[in-house]
């Protein structure tokens, strides 16, 4: 059909001729003598598009490829004083009984 494959009209899904032909004189209604300059200028995005989506995946493909770089623990000079957190010291006290009274 006018020279395009099925992974173009993909998602328009199951569209028959009639509907096609309704949504083209939709089109012709809409934008007239504008229909060629929009069609060019919908098939430059289109085209700009499927760059940018082809860039992005070469862009995944090329990151997956190269190994990453080993994560290192950053070094501590003898210097520098390093702030830990002081341990968990348990109360020394009995706990305090809190009598609760209901009034009913």
């Amino acid at each position: 059909m006018f020279g395009l494959d099925q992974s173009t009209l993909a998602f328009i899904g199951g569209i028959n001729h009639w509907e096609m032909l309704v949504v083209l004189f939709v089109a012709l209604l809409l934008f007239g003598k504008r229909l060629p300059e929009v069609a060019r200028s919908l098939g430059k995005s289109m085209t700009e598009f499927k760059k940018g989506m082809r860039g992005f995946e070469d862009e995944l493909r090329d990151d997956g490829r190269s190994s990453p770089a080993p994560a290192r623990r950053p070094s501590v000079s003898s210097d520098e004083q390093v702030a830990s957190a002081s341990k968990f010291q348990p109360p020394t006290s009995a706990p305090v009984e809190t009598t609760s009274s209901t009034n009913g």
